[in-house]
């Protein structure tokens, strides 16, 4: 097998690879060339660890442990600029200010007006609430950026589950990049919408969906290993169809379109909603085909894992960095030794795809592969510099505790990607 980057160069690699595991990391590619890594670090030994204790705690009181890293190389050596209470973030310019929004239990973002050299101490958009995301796809253009965070809702006397994926409402979040975005009134939010609000599991049959039956979502373990949750949508990306000959085109351009991994115990598939701009608000709705039909699964190599969508003017193609399944029929208790949980949950195989409608995927190439089922490349971001594509990934090695659980944040390049196009 050729990759497109199997080669990496490290950016962080925790201190106890055992028990300090590296999660959500993202990349922007700043004005003037730098690069800019965000990505938290999790687990229980954090307690000991004394840079961790003096973060201030959000209003809920919730700590997690986000570092903020350049590159004026390319990419090729990486200086850790910042130490702050965030998790699941992503960064943006917005003219001479660089943003890192994530989360904390409640929603944070962080604010830089030198390119990233130093950072503020924050400024909490929520309080008392329970946020969610990863580093996905976002929309910058004409002025305005839009992206989706999680708002996890939990009912009184609702059954739930450990991982509360079916509690998850995307929240599409809209701001001008002209004001300032420290601010909650800078930001619209849309209103709310949870996966079991809106998909009967019962109306669902013939579809194979959800793959357990929903007997088995309540406490259902085989070998130590999940057989599933509640089945849900997360780790949101949104898009704007730009072709006018899309069935799904809107001519105002006020309508984008929320793609979301899937978690149904199955694979190939993603989940879809659409966000429309109604005078001062944002509606999420789901959106419909021509026969009138709801389209709440959409067709996605990967959709089953968290994946990143990112649009690229001049190919007028989006691209899509998924992990790849190729074992999610195979029984639960005889998976090999190393797999993390179900058998959709493959994630040492890292796929590049390309689309013109967001529904037919053409494959690009195998990007990177660890060296066993152990050794993760998955929850990767990317953006574009130039003529070639630069690629974060959540990486794993003999040291990380689990596929899940990695040791890593690695760089890779695709150099001159758009000739993947066929």
């Amino acid at each position: 097998m050729q990759y497109l980057a199997n080669d990496y160069i490290e950016i962080l690699r925790t201190p106890k690879g055992k028990q300090i595991f590296a999660f959500t990391p993202a990349i922007c590619v700043l004005d003037n060339g730098r690069y800019l890594f965000t990505g938290d670090l999790g687990g229980k030994e954090l307690l000991n660890v004394d840079e961790f204790r003096a973060l201030p705690p959000s209003p809920a009181g919730s700590r997690s442990y986000g570092h903020i890293y350049t590159s004026d190389d390319k990419g090729l050596t990486w200086q850790r600029r910042a130490v702050r209470n965030f998790g699941f973030a992503r960064a943006f310019q917005a003219g001479k200010y660089v943003y890192v929004l994530g989360g904390a239990g409640d929603l944070v973002i962080y604010r830089s007006d030198d390119n990233g050299d130093t950072w503020d101490e924050g400024h909490w958009l929520s309080s008392g609430e329970t946020w969610h995301q990863s580093a996905c796809g976002f929309w910058i253009e004409d002025g305005y950026i839009t992206l989706v965070m999680e708002e996890q809702i939990v009912h009184p006397g609702e059954f739930t589950t450990a991982w509360r994926v079916a509690n998850l409402a995307p929240v599409v979040l809209r701001a001008k990049l002209t004001d300032d975005l420290t601010r909650r009134e800078s930001w619209t939010f849309s209103n709310r919408i949870r996966f079991r609000d809106l998909i009967d599991d019962d109306a669902l049959d013939y579809f194979g969906i959800p793959f357990y039956t929903p007997e088995r979502h309540r406490d259902a373990y085989t070998d130590g290993r999940t057989f599933t949750q509640l089945p849900g949508w997360l780790e949101a990306n949104v898009v704007r169809i730009t072709d006018p000959n899309h069935y799904w085109y809107d001519p105002d351009g006020k309508t984008y379109h929320i793609l979301m991994r899937a978690h149904t115990a199955g694979s190939g598939y993603c989940c879809l909603m659409k966000a429309v701009l109604e005078g001062d608000e944002i509606v999420v709705q789901p959106q419909c085909n021509p026969s009138g039909r709801k389209v709440i699964f959409l067709p996605m190599p990967g959709g089953q894992m968290r994946f990143h969508l990112l649009w690229d003017d001049k190919t007028q193609l989006f691209w899509l960095l998924s992990t790849q399944a190729t074992d999610s029929m195979t029984r639960i208790d005889r998976l090999p030794a190393g797999r993390y949980n179900i058998p959709c949950d493959e994630r040492d195989r890292l796929q590049l795809s390309f689309s013109r409608n967001l529904v037919d995927w053409c494959f690009a190439g195998m990007v990177a592969r660890g060296d066993n089922c152990k050794q993760a490349r998955h929850y990767a971001s990317m953006a574009i510099d130039g003529d070639d594509l630069v690629i974060v990934s959540r990486s794993g090695d003999e040291d990380a505790f689990s596929a899940h659980n990695t040791n890593m944040a690695t760089f890779h390049r695709i150099k001159d990607f758009r000739s993947l196009v066929y």
